[in-house]
């Protein structure tokens, strides 16, 4: 009866019945969009839970207090050996946020912008805007500035904002330049709130504002806060600092710089050499000089206590973002711009090609599909998150950036991190990664990371008009062996014994990574 009923109706109402139903379930696909919550922290190295027992030997603290972040990776993939592209500001989050690496972008410092010295790059959160998202950005997400036009108004759907307390504490001389870290009592935060305090309110605030287009499916939003800390100075309210008792913090034990180590490796940290605290005792950032004891220990102190303080304010987000029921559709990744010193080898800072400058931390919480927490030790990039990001909320994937991709407005030269999602330790992966750092001028060291080694060249770099590095002007070599010498205490490069290895690995480095692919 059913068959011979539908088969009397006539053809244009099953045409139309089924058009309709095609729009209802166009509908219901984009009512389930994923939104993305973009959190970023300046400076901040894996110095969380999550990383202990990964690569990175140099966890000597006490227990880190980061119960919102350890929160977050316990249902995240976890990305244990995370790298940036260059090991300070601008150039780190430049290349993330364009999904090209630094001799595409031709970023290299904190002035240059990329649409003008590298392409129109399309960056993440211009091309959700594109994709119909509603983009919101706060805080510190480009480097600010020259380096950025100002927080590149076009990826914004609205005007940008900044802490207005942001430029007190560049401005007040005592905590900008006197003193490298400051107890904030209540006191002076009345006087001057503190910029990631009123980042995170701001961010609340604006969740509020966009929850309802979110929860009707009609606007979905990509919300990027960035928070200034662990950046120096060390600006922290004091109830960060009882976590951590003066006597619990311990020395660096590699205080020296690797042996063989060439100069041009080396920087002499004077981001930190600027505050008068450091200037008092006459640091001079030479290599294997090193700041008193007690002062290591409280430039360490003040470090970690500044990731609680952004831990928490982490937080205050993430809990905003459940209590508005938006957890369950809202895809967060969270990762810090490179990494930081505080001390091994005497080095401070980032400025370099060293483990502790260039690994750093990235986790991506995808709802329904990382909910049980995924760790992995493969190697990744951060020119990996932007592809990610746009395969995770199910936007079509990008393509692979061609040799010259300077007219090329959307393109990656990283890879989607999904497939670790579903097969994290088996799945066939990059074995290679690649970080650079520029030095005087006329040179750029080019650092390869294996599943074993460090390998890093540093040779003449031609900037405009061609950004290559002339491999047959080789000034130094490094080579660190991590299953050794996970501290890198020991430049191998020279070791006749290690000639063959080496040669492998300048093929590798040479070959770059698109071979690496």
């Amino acid at each position: 009866m059913f068959r011979e009923t539908m088969m009397a109706r006539p053809p244009g109402l099953v045409v139309y019945l089924y058009v309709s139903l095609v729009y209802i379930v166009c509908l219901t696909q984009g009512a389930r969009r994923m939104n993305v919550l973009f959190l970023v922290a300046d400076d901040m190295r894996p110095e969380l839970n999550a990383y202990l027992g990964a690569d990175f030997p140099s966890l000597v603290h006490p227990k880190i207090h980061s119960p919102s972040l350890d929160a977050l990776a316990s249902r995240s993939l976890v990305l244990k050996r995370a790298y940036c592209q260059q090991a300070v500001c601008s150039p780190s989050r430049t290349s993330l946020l364009t999904g090209r690496r630094p001799d595409t972008t031709h970023v290299y410092n904190l002035q240059d912008y990329w649409r003008k010295v590298g392409g129109n790059f399309t960056t993440i959160p211009q091309y959700f805007k594109q994709q119909g998202y509603h983009t919101v950005g706060m805080g510190k997400v480009f480097h600010p500035g020259s380096a950025s036009h100002h927080d590149d108004p076009i990826s914004w759907s609205e005007p940008y904002w900044h802490s207005p307390s942001r430029m007190n504490y560049w401005k007040l001389n005592r905590v900008r330049h006197q003193h490298s870290w400051l107890v904030a009592n209540h006191s002076l935060q009345q006087a001057h709130p503190l910029p990631d305090t009123e980042i995170a309110t701001h961010a609340v605030d604006v969740l509020k504002r966009v929850a309802p287009g979110a929860l009707s499916g009609k606007v979905p939003f990509f919300v990027a806060v960035g928070f200034h800390k662990p950046h120096l100075p060390f600006v922290v309210p004091e109830e960060y600092f009882r976590l951590y008792p003066r006597n619990d913090i311990k020395l660096p034990d590699n205080p020296y710089a690797p042996t063989d180590m060439p100069s041009i490796a080396w920087s002499d940290y004077g981001e930190l050499r600027n505050y008068f605290d450091v200037k008092d005792v006459h640091a001079s950032g030479a290599i294997n000089t090193t700041l008193p004891d007690r002062m290591v220990k409280d430039l360490r102190r003040a470090y970690y206590s500044a990731i609680s303080f952004v831990d928490a304010m982490i937080g205050k987000v993430i809990t905003e973002l459940e209590k508005l029921g938006l957890a369950n559709n809202t895809i967060i990744s969270f990762w810090g711009d490179h990494g930081w010193q505080l001390g091994e080898h005497g080095e401070w800072t980032k400025h370099t090609n060293f483990e502790d400058s260039t690994h750093a931390p990235m986790m991506v919480h995808i709802p329904g599909k990382t909910d049980g927490g995924i760790t992995t030790e493969k190697l990744t990039e951060f020119v990996d998150l932007f592809p990610t990001l746009v395969d995770a909320v199910g936007l079509p994937s990008l393509d692979l950036c061609p040799e010259d991709s300077s007219d090329i407005e959307v393109c990656r030269e990283g890879v989607s991190l999904l497939p670790l999602i579903a097969n994290p330790k088996d799945v066939e992966w990059k074995t290679k990664v690649f970080s650079q750092y520029p030095r005087h001028q006329s040179h750029m060291g080019y650092s390869m990371r294996t599943d074993r080694y460090r390998y890093t060249e540093w040779v003449h770099f031609k900037h405009y008009p061609d950004y290559r590095p002339v491999w047959m002007k080789l000034n130094a070599t490094e080579l660190y062996d991590h299953h050794t010498d996970p501290e890198e205490n020991h430049n191998l490069a020279c070791e006749e014994t290690m000639q063959v290895t080496v040669k492998k690995l300048k093929r590798e480095l040479h070959a770059g990574w698109r071979a690496a692919l």
